[in-house]
């Protein structure tokens, strides 16, 4: 049902044509209509700055050509849809300063996006600088100690310079050791 300067529409199939919505700034309340979902040609879906309430709609991942998804400044609760992983076109998401809570899904999309696309939420995980705990809720909201990265680092660089000296004297130790392999290796530069 679509109302427009007072008439009522009824349409019994999907808006194929439809293809871009920009909903923002008109005061909505509510939850986002399911039925919105179904517009499978949908490419644009902009709600910001609404007062829209409730779950983000957990089938969004269906809309498989939606490339620009701004929910800003809502009252959206709960976690981010997992089925969002899916949106291989996105190219731009806004969910910043709602309420919703828990882990960023994974996905190579949504990690790729900035950091302030998730702001003003308490969501944990990349592209975020904030811990999650093994039950997918935040167990703090500290940002990583740069100590442990340095750590890390360190690491890496003693496991590279052991795995040098163990190959090189592997290869070295072996033909100084072993009189056949020097022979047959000092045969094979001579022919070469």
């Amino acid at each position: 049902m679509v109302t427009d300067k007072g008439n009522k529409y009824q349409y019994d199939t999907i808006l194929v044509l439809f293809t871009s919505t920009d909903m923002s700034r008109n005061n909505l309340s509510g939850d986002i209509p399911v039925s919105l979902i179904g517009l499978a040609g949908l490419r644009s879906f902009d709600f910001s700055n609404n007062n829209l309430t409730g779950r983000i709609p957990n089938n969004i991942g269906e809309m498989k050509v939606l490339e620009f998804v701004d929910l800003s400044e809502n009252q959206f609760y709960d976690q981010i849809p997992q089925s969002f992983s899916s949106l291989s076109t996105l190219s731009l998401l806004n969910l910043s300063d709602n309420n919703l809570s828990g882990v960023i899904p994974l996905s190579t999309q949504l990690q790729s996006f900035d950091p302030t696309s998730f702001q003003g939420n308490k969501l944990c995980g990349l592209p975020l600088l904030v811990n999650c705990s093994l039950d997918d809720n935040i167990l703090n909201h500290e940002y990583e100690d740069d100590e442990s990265d340095k750590d890390e680092v360190d690491w890496f660089y003693i496991s590279m310079a052991i795995g040098f000296a163990l190959s090189f004297w592997g290869v070295c130790g072996s033909l100084l050791f072993k009189r056949s392999w020097r022979h047959a290796y000092f045969h094979f530069l001579d022919r070469s």
